[in-house]
């Protein structure tokens, strides 16, 4: 009771016998109100010692593993227009399987002979340089020939300055022996005139000396005459071999030329033909390239360009194809400040758009509709939204992943950190501390040193 009024009634009633009097007596507001907040203060307490797992939230989209198996776009390597589709969108094509056809928009490509009518120039090229071929042959012949000559010629001429040179020889003795004869003819011509004017010898026996001494001078005249005549044939001898040696020199020189000009030729028909072989093959290749087909096993998603009688550029996207088979991943951006915190290996939860989930972030062994990933691959540079990427494989020791999952849904993922308590987590967010964490050769020397 408040006890406000000057009237008691204490004495008059006995209060033991009411409860409602016993009750309001012994009523304490501040008794009930001590007794919840010390068990509040209590249930605080014993939360804030509670283990939690410190981990990074960030969205991210699915893809795929490997960068063969993501959607991609199948272009035009040729201009050309749409003839005729053989598929249509959401269909399964093979490997190799045709989708739409093209037909030729350049008119260096129009002719329907195209290959046959190059294949015939090649050919008559071919026969070009098989015939110049035969001219180098020719002159190489003609060559040889011209060196047998030539040494044939220089053993003649060689020959004839010997013989010269033995004429001369003989000459030079002829000489000598008629010079010696006039000697002789002229002291007997000298003695006979001394006996002439002594009276012992006739007139007629002097006239007949000085005869034979005019013959003898005669005659070394003549020998003489002969020395100078041989030594002007072996002189000659001499320049006719040099006379030769220029003369074959001239013409293998000329025959030399004419064959590395048939050679140049020759070659330059050989890179035309290489050139025209080469041109064959890229037009064989392009007819080839009128029909586009499937590089792999895939469903057809859309059409980018569609219609009939549209023309396409070099390089331009015609249909897009999601691949049949592929190992789905996940493509994460975190924060830079988060980056010395991930690693290859570490464990991963998500929680994908679509699968319903009831998550709780640091105790992540009771959540629920959460699916598990391995961190296989970091980018080492930042990408275009300030952040860093990491793609996230499942965990095959973990649930599997959804079978309806899609390349392109979205996925919000926590990688998982270090088991802290509660208040310890409470107190590094206050501060702005990052998360503790540790690696995978700590827990390994742990592990090692307990063995031990």
């Amino acid at each position: 009771m408040l006890n406000i009024s000057k009237n008691r009634i204490e004495g008059k009633v006995i209060i033991n016998q009411y409860t409602s009097f016993s009750m309001l007596k012994n009523y304490s507001s501040i008794t009930v109100l001590s007794k919840v907040l010390l068990a509040s203060f209590i249930a605080i307490l014993f939360i804030l010692f509670l283990p939690w797992t410190q981990n990074i939230r960030s969205r991210g989209y699915v893809t795929t593993l490997q960068p063969d198996q993501r959607p991609q776009t199948i272009n035009s390597v040729i201009a050309g227009k749409i003839e005729k589709w053989f598929v249509r969108e959401g269909d399964f094509v093979n490997k190799g399987d045709t989708i739409l056809f093209i037909s030729e928009i350049k008119d260096d490509y129009f002719d329907p002979n195209l290959l046959s009518r190059t294949e015939e120039q090649i050919k008559a090229k071919e026969l070009a340089v098989k015939s110049y071929m035969e001219k180098v042959n020719s002159l190489d012949a003609q060559i040889d020939a011209l060196f047998q000559t030539k040494k044939l010629k220089i053993e003649q001429a060689k020959n004839y300055i010997k013989q010269s040179q033995l004429k001369v020889l003989s000459d030079s003795v002829d000489l000598e022996a008629a010079k010696t004869n006039y000697q002789i003819a002229e002291k007997q011509f000298k003695r006979q005139e001394e006996l002439y004017e002594q009276g012992l010898k006739s007139l007629t026996d002097l006239e007949s000396r000085k005869l034979k001494l005019q013959e003898t001078q005669s005659k070394l005249i003549s020998a003489e005459n002969k020395l100078l005549t041989s030594r002007n044939e072996l002189i000659n001898a001499q320049v006719e071999i040099n006379s030769i040696n220029n003369q074959y020199i001239d013409k293998l020189s000329k025959a030399e030329s004419d064959k590395y000009t048939a050679m140049s030729s020759m070659y330059d028909a050989e890179a035309i033909v290489t050139k025209m072989q080469n041109q064959y093959m890229n037009y064989s290749v392009r007819q080839g390239m009128y029909y586009i087909t499937a590089p792999q096993d895939g469903y057809i998603t859309k059409a980018i360009r569609s219609g009939i009688g549209e023309t396409l550029k070099e390089g331009e996207e015609m249909v897009s194809i999601m691949p049949a088979k592929y190992d789905l991943a996940v493509e994460m951006y975190i924060k830079p400040f988060d980056l010395p915190l991930i690693s290859k290996g570490q464990k991963v939860r998500f929680m994908f758009d679509g699968w319903p989930s009831v998550v709780f972030s640091g105790w992540p062994n009771i959540s629920y509709g959460t699916f598990g990933g391995v961190v296989v691959a970091i980018d080492n540079f930042i990408s275009e939204n300030g952040k860093y990427r990491i793609l996230v494989a499942p965990d095959k020791n973990d649930v599997k992943w959804p079978d309806g999952l899609r390349v392109g849904s979205g996925a919000n993922g926590m990688a998982l950190l270090k088991d802290v308590s509660i208040w310890y987590e409470l107190w590094r967010n206050l501060n702005g501390f990052p998360p503790d964490y540790y690696e995978v050769g700590d827990k390994i020397n742990k592990a090692d040193k307990k063995k031990k």
